[in-house]
């Protein structure tokens, strides 16, 4: 017993020995600050992006009321007088692609989730899911032109009255994008679900469908809500499909025919080169870009919320 534990102790004793002379000591010495100094990144890049933000907005909040922004009607930027700045056109035009692009996602994307988790064999789901999770690949230009080229003149085959910018041919192409996020994320909060609930349910004689239904996704509501949110988050963060195919002009309506403008698509018109440095113009940019990011943050928020409130615990 002495001599194995002297030669337990001395095997110790080498173990630290060698930590503290070598290379092996300096690298445990210098990791810890490195990963702290990779994890500060993320940190205050988010600060300073934040900083930016709020730091231009209050220049233009200098020379345009903030009352005026919050409340106007009108977005007319470019007046060669005195420009109007009321940013509810650039909102309502940003919600009606966010309503209709959640109104196609939100089926189609429930539904492929229902059939993933419950109805499909593993053989099938390993095809199937990738394939569904390529479209969030496709780069959001070519979603762009799709919609411009394809959709709209479809559209527009049996709704004469369509324009060739509007919010309904870009609100379901933004739609289309985000069923992979819908129903790869709702998926996902099914499968967690544990088998032993479906057994049981369905030994108290409840159909295939009625399981799905009624055990399975009341079980899994806060993942598929969470999903949801996070989807309209990233539609109302869309720039390119919108640019492309919703056009630029900006409207206090709710028409869904005609062209339109949002947050993001006013963003990228102004930063092609429309606004000179220094203008308000040019600092209404930040503006509208403050106010995205406030309901970006609302929304991620909201996610969180409800995957915290209505979490259940298997």
């Amino acid at each position: 017993m002495a001599s194995n534990t002297s030669r337990t102790l001395s095997v110790q004793q080498m173990i630290e020995e060698k930590s503290k002379r070598g290379t092996s000591h300096t690298i445990e010495k210098i990791v810890p600050g490195v990963l702290f100094l990779l994890a500060a990144v993320s940190v205050l890049t988010t600060a300073g992006i934040l900083f930016t933000l709020v730091f231009e907005t209050f220049t233009f909040f200098q020379r345009v009321s903030i009352v005026e922004f919050i409340t106007g009607k009108v977005w007319y930027p470019f007046s060669e007088t005195n420009g109007e700045f009321g940013v509810l056109p650039l909102i309502v035009g940003t919600l009606k692609i966010t309503v209709i692009a959640t109104i196609v996602a939100v089926p189609i994307g429930l539904g492929a989730a229902i059939y993933l988790s419950e109805y499909a064999s593993d053989r099938v789901r390993r095809i199937i899911k990738p394939i569904l999770e390529v479209l969030a690949g496709i780069p959001t230009i070519v979603y762009g032109f799709f919609a411009l080229t394809f959709v709209t003149p479809v559209l527009r085959s049996f709704m004469p009255s369509l324009e060739i910018f509007n919010a309904l041919s870009p609100g379901i192409v933004v739609g289309v994008m985000i069923i992979p996020m819908v129903a790869s994320l709702s998926e996902d909060a099914m499968g967690s679900v544990p088998n032993s609930i479906r057994e049981g349910a369905i030994a108290l004689g409840a159909t295939k469908f009625e399981v799905a239904i009624k055990v399975v996704l009341p079980a899994a509501i806060s993942g598929i809500i969470a999903s949801i949110v996070l989807a309209v988050s990233r539609a109302i963060g869309e720039t390119m499909i919108v640019t492309v195919a919703a056009g630029s002009t900006p409207t206090f309506d709710m028409d869904i025919m005609g062209s339109l403008q949002t947050m993001t698509s006013y963003i990228v018109q102004v930063s092609t080169g429309d606004a000179g440095y220094g203008t308000t113009i040019y600092y209404s940019i930040y503006a509208v870009g403050f106010t995205l990011f406030l309901f970006t943050l609302l929304m991620n928020m909201l996610a969180q919320y409800i995957s915290k409130r209505f979490r259940e615990e298997y």
